[in-house]
């Protein structure tokens, strides 16, 4: 699972590795479900571009969205067969760029935050995301979720899911909207390398939504 990620940092990094112009972005460190975040997604154009849409799915289709959940993360073994998703995991796949994400862990009385990061903390993950849009009477909104995988060797201890870090060599395939074949798009979603990761635990403030800065990706003692 994927409930909470960061975004921080040069911007220059998104134009770097995304190919995306960013528009003064405010550093965010602990983005939650319901909330606006930049994802990268293919244009008209066939361009990149750098857009925002709110975390948790809202396909075109639902007439009444108070009675159906929005969800934020969807499995990449079967999103591909799921009414809910399959429609933008065939045509209609973003990237959502991220410093690195949360996860916790269960103590003894509470639950113990970690963050987990690309490696040097100096680049940024591309999570493989589903985007949709929905036009309602408070016009269009456009939604996002977060794909997830089964947890590699580094994450394994923590929890058993993750999310689909997409390599930088297959962004373009990832985005390309004439890429519909479930079987080819799960290719691309292959596991990320732990040796590309690195994960420390952090504060616990981070469990408050509401919470920002740079204190929250800090690492401290366990």
């Amino acid at each position: 699972m994927c409930g909470r990620y960061a975004l921080y940092g040069p911007q220059s990094r998104l134009r770097g590795q995304f190919g995306v112009e960013p528009a003064d972005l405010e550093e965010r460190f602990n983005i939650a479900p319901s909330q606006d975040a930049p994802i990268v997604r293919c244009g008209a154009d066939g361009a990149r571009e750098l857009i925002a849409a709110r975390w948790g799915l809202l396909p075109s289709w639902v007439k009444e969205p108070g009675k159906l959940a929005q969800p934020i993360n969807a499995k990449v073994e079967t999103a591909g067969e799921k009414p809910m998703f399959r429609h933008a995991f065939k045509r209609s796949r973003a990237l959502v760029p991220a410093s690195g994400f949360y996860e916790w862990v269960p103590v003894a009385g509470y639950k113990q935050p970690y963050f987990i990061r690309p490696s040097g903390g100096e680049a940024l993950f591309g999570f493989g995301g589903l985007l949709e849009h929905w036009e309602g009477p408070e016009g269009f909104v456009l939604t996002f979720a977060i794909l997830t995988t089964a947890a590699n060797d580094l994450m394994r201890p923590i929890h058993d899911r993750m999310p689909v870090i997409i390599r930088p060599k297959d962004y373009a395939a990832w985005l390309d909207p004439e890429i519909t074949d479930a079987n080819l798009v799960r290719e691309l979603a292959n596991e990320y390398p732990s040796a590309d990761m690195e994960v420390y635990p952090v504060g616990r403030a981070v469990g408050n939504p509401r919470a920002q800065g740079p204190e929250l990706v800090r690492p401290v003692q366990a």
